[in-house]
């Protein structure tokens, strides 16, 4: 008997700020077709969903080839990954390789300005569910989400100072970071990582370091995807993509190259991204996003890959590089040599120098002298700030002496 899953045709609107611009389609077979509508298609004053629909003349790509099993890259990116995806798609009852289902119940409360919704107000097919066990097809799932790895979830800060994790998993303005189960104290030393940087002048939303005691509604089970949160702090961090119960809309580099989450750490550079921001960008982009390539450099973040870059639209129609997220010293938890992309020649802290540096603004296209004098004053208001601060951030000793011994091996003094 055929399996009517795999025979049904559905449709998911696509919504950018509330306006249907695309559907996605699954013909069967879990063979998805993505198209812009006409509307959007021929308004010439069109929001921008993303970098990557535009082609060699600034006009909008409109043919796009179907995909099997996962979504083009774009959609693809806005879907969580690896532990947190498995844990959404559990309490969901959806197979988490199957994006087209999985975006389908995730598509209230994606990054940006987007929403996804059935056409039609479509129930998700029942049969969806099949090879899910039966204990948790009927749970109500979170449906927030948040690219990324790690175990986060959308929270509402109430009066009290704590923050409330909604029932729905939907609607909240800051996000939640929940401890690692593999690695002590991250949201330490995330937190520590976001407020040098906003020392140092960086564009950081505002963040809080707070107990778990004080987060209400952590969803019951989550202990076996995060372990044991007893007398741990969580991480919490404004969403710049939301503002006065607005959406803003923002898109990562991996959906701006069109790269698989899985290829975050591949198919491009620091380079690439460069180049991108200073096309699309002013001058103070450039320098905000020369500030963070070498305070990442400095304390030692082998992790800063294509998700952990994103542009924004404040005018709907503009791109400007986003808020700082994600800072973490990694080489506190994983001794690295390297760099999770290349700059522009090498991806080796030691071949960090302020003429790879140069050799970023040639390749990029970017005024040197912004780059050396924007690099070379983010080097000495580090040495500054670690100096003087790095005693009192919430940070293990371990953690400051993997930085001191990583900034011997960092050859820009």
């Amino acid at each position: 008997m055929n399996n009517p899953v795999f025979n049904n045709v559905s449709t998911l609107n696509v919504l950018l700020y509330g306006e249907p611009i695309a559907t996605i389609t699954n013909v069967g077979n879990d063979r998805t077709l993505f198209a812009f509508t006409d509307t959007y298609a021929n308004n010439e004053a069109r929001p921008v969903l993303g970098l990557g629909f535009k082609d060699a003349l600034g006009g909008l790509i409109t043919n796009f080839k179907p995909t099997q099993t996962k979504l083009t890259p774009y959609f693809s990116n806005l879907l969580p990954e690896e532990t947190m995806r498995n844990y959404l798609a559990e309490r969901a009852g959806v197979n988490p390789a199957r994006e087209f289902f999985l975006l389908w119940v995730l598509g209230q409360d994606l990054a940006g300005a987007i929403t996804v919704m059935p056409a039609d107000g479509e129930a998700l097919p029942p049969n969806v569910h099949e090879d899910i066990e039966e204990e948790t097809k009927h749970e109500a799932p979170m449906r927030f989400s948040l690219a990324g790895v790690q175990l986060k979830f959308s929270a509402v800060q109430h009066a009290s100072g704590g923050l409330t994790i909604p029932a729905s998993g939907t609607g909240g303005s800051w996000i939640v970071k929940l401890p690692s189960s593999r690695f002590e104290a991250v949201p330490e030393n995330e937190f520590a990582m976001m407020e040098m940087a906003r020392m140092l002048g960086m564009d950081v939303p505002e963040t809080q370091l707070l107990p778990i005691e004080q987060i209400a509604n952590i969803p019951e089970g989550i202990g076996k995807f995060g372990g044991s949160f007893k007398n741990a702090q969580a991480f919490a961090i404004k969403r710049f993509d939301r503002a006065d119960g607005q959406a803003i809309h923002i898109e990562d580099f991996a959906q701006v190259f069109g790269v698989y989450p899985q290829d975050k750490y591949k198919k491009a550079s620091m380079r690439n991204i460069a180049q991108v921001i200073g096309i699309e960008g002013q001058e103070q982009d450039i320098a905000e996003f020369i500030r963070r390539l070498v305070f990442n450099t400095l304390i030692g973040n082998a992790d800063m890959h294509l998700k952990n870059w994103s542009v924004i639209y404040k005018d709907k129609r503009t791109a400007s590089i986003a808020p700082a997220y994600d800072f973490v010293s990694t080489i506190s938890y994983i001794p690295d040599n390297s760099a999770a992309l290349k700059v522009s020649r090498s991806k080796k802290f030691s071949d960090f120098t302020f003429d790879e540096l140069s050799h970023l603004a040639a390749k990029a296209m970017l005024p040197e002298k912004l780059v050396l004098d924007t690099a070379k004053q983010t080097v000495e208001g580090f040495y500054e700030i670690w100096a003087k601060e790095k005693a009192h951030l919430p940070l293990t000793k371990d953690m400051i002496d993997a930085i001191d011994k990583h900034l011997r091996d960092v050859p820009l003094r």
